[in-house]
Parts: structure tokens; sequence; C-alpha cells
């Protein structure tokens, strides 16, 4: 199920790829970065358009199951069944079912508002992990990160204007699957130091895919033959861009490669103005750049704790994620 958490400051299936630096060449990783991000948009505004017409569990339903043909390619290519072995199986479960509610919330978000504007809202992805990452990772989180992560809020604040009751069902939804993406990404952490990245792709798309499939009954609307392969290309290309992603991240270190998300922001605008004629109001767009400016900072002092404690920068998401779980006393 390729939701918000491949990308939104997670890049989940890509903080477990294996960088090859000294094999390729940095360009071609970020070229292939900003395809798969173009791809993910894309996928997104398949999502929307089918939204119309089909309730979201349906759709999740389809996207799980078309985008474990994807899957099963990687899992072919990196070696076989073998690729799926694990004796983690109940984090697997926790990291779907986190997977699962931010799907679900992050297609609502989808359904109820503009691509752009649950962009914004979605890309606190960053500040939630650096917040999570103090009780559930035991990191230290210093006053460099803090005030990147405060200014961050209030430009979240800025987007929901709080007080004149502006907060609604699409923002609440936008703000959740944040928060699940943030707790998806964690747990990869956990499972990255034993799992394969076939690993969790699979686990993920099959045990959504599962619970998705026991659900279709309620309010199940059959889609068209023409619905039904724009249901089938969604799936695939957010596959294709999970695996351009993972490619991306071989080939360049992460520093290079994660701000380059942040072009989903332009595509969110693009897509909407073209396809329904939404622009970003002007509080969501005051508001969504600051997210993103604390989301780049986080990810520049990422890049400064790494080099303090003088490690590459390896394939991981652009956010506190990057860091190595183990780091507690490094400046941040």
């Amino acid at each position: 199920m390729w939701s918000a958490f491949a990308r939104y400051g997670g890049l989940i299936m890509a903080a477990v790829a294996r960088p090859r630096l000294a094999d390729s060449s940095a360009a071609l990783g970020i070229g292939l970065a900003l395809l798969a991000f173009a791809l993910f948009s894309s996928m997104d505004a398949m999502i929307k358009w089918l939204s119309a017409d089909y309730p979201v569990h349906q759709m999740l339903f389809f996207n799980a199951a078309f985008g474990l043909l994807p899957v099963a390619l990687m899992t072919r290519r990196a070696g076989g069944l073998r690729e799926l072995r694990t004796h983690r199986i109940g984090l697997h479960l926790l990291r779907a079912g986190c997977g699962m509610i931010g799907g679900f919330c992050a297609f609502t978000a989808y359904s109820l508002m503009p691509l752009a504007d649950a962009y914004a809202f979605i890309f606190t992805t960053p500040l939630l992990i650096t917040v999570l990452s103090i009780p559930l990772l035991g990191e230290t989180v210093r006053w460099r990160r803090w005030s990147a992560v405060l200014v961050g809020f209030i430009g979240v604040l800025i987007m929901l204007q709080p007080g004149n009751g502006s907060f609604d069902l699409a923002a609440g939804a936008a703000m959740l699957a944040a928060t699940a993406s943030a707790l998806s990404i964690i747990l990869v952490r956990k499972l990255s130091v034993t799992e394969t990245t076939a690993s969790i792709a699979f686990y993920s798309n099959a045990v959504v895919a599962v619970v998705m499939a026991c659900l279709l009954p309620i309010g199940f609307v059959p889609p068209t033959l023409p619905d039904l392969a724009l249901m089938a290309l969604a799936g695939l290309t957010g596959g294709a861009a999970l695996l351009c992603l993972i490619a991306a991240y071989r080939r360049a270190q992460a520093a290079v490669v994660a701000p380059f998300q942040y072009s989903q922001m332009l595509w969110g605008v693009v897509l909407g103005w073209l396809l329904w004629g939404d622009l970003p109001a002007t509080a969501v767009a005051i508001g969504g750049t600051i997210v993103v400016a604390s989301g780049l900072y986080i990810l520049y002092r990422e890049v400064v704790r790494a080099e303090d404690r003088l490690e590459p920068i390896t394939a991981t998401p652009a956010s506190p994620a990057a860091a190595p779980a183990a780091a507690s006393a490094e400046p941040a």
C-alpha cells in the first residue's frame, strides 16, 4: 500500500536501501528521486480522482493488492522468498497497522481537500518523528531541533487557523496520517536492523490487502473497467515510484536526495490546478512554507550530527529517522 509513508518525510522503504555510492552517479540518483516523487504525486492524484465514486477502504484494498506486484519483482531480484524470512512478525504487523491507519487517513484527506493542502499537513512528519524519537527511541533532542519543531508547529497553527473554527475532518485526517507516518518510520528504523527491504514492503502491503478485503462488502461499489484499470495503475505507479526511490538512495547520499521530496508540493499545486482548479489558500501556502523550511533544517541538523560522529549519511529518510537509533548524546 503506497500511502504517505514512502515519501512524506518518511521514504520508508528507502530507509533500508543499501547505498553503493562508489559505483553510481549522484546526478542519476537525483533524477530518479525526482521521478519517484512525481510518480507518487501522480498516484495520489489518481486516488483523489477515484475518491469521488469509491469508498476509501475499497481504494486502499486495490492499491495494496496491485502494489504487491512491484514488491514481488523487488523480492525476486533481491534473492527470492528467502528475502521474506523474519523473526519479528509482531513488529511487522504493528508497522502494517500504522500504515493501514495512516493510508486510510491520507486517502481520506486527498478526497476532502486539495492535494497541495494535504501535503502541507502531512509534511509535518519529520517534526513528529523528532518528538516521538525521545520516548520511543531514547534520543536526545537539543535546542536547535526543538526550535525547528516549534517553528514548524507554528506553521501548522497558521494552516489550521484555530481561532476561526476552520479545523475540519480533512485537516484532522491529514494530521493523523502524519502521526501514523512518524510511528511507522520509527518502527522501520527498528526493523531495518534485521529485516530486508522486500520483507518490510511485503508484510505491510499484504496485511493491508487482507484486512481491507474483509471490509470490502461494506459499501462496495463495483468498479467500471476504466476505473479498475485506474486503480491498478495507481498501485503499480506507487510501486514503480518505490523502486525508483530505492534506486536513487543507492546512487546518492540521503542528504542529497531527501530534500527533493518537497518537489511534491509543486506537483500538488500543478496537478490540483490542472485537474480540479484548486489552489492553496493563503494560510496554507504560508504555513506550508514554514513546515517545509523546518523539515529541511531538521535534515540539515541530521547531516551535521552524522558528520560530527564521523559517519556517512546513508540511505535514510529525510527526517530524524536518518539518525541512528542509538544516537542520544551527539549535537542536535
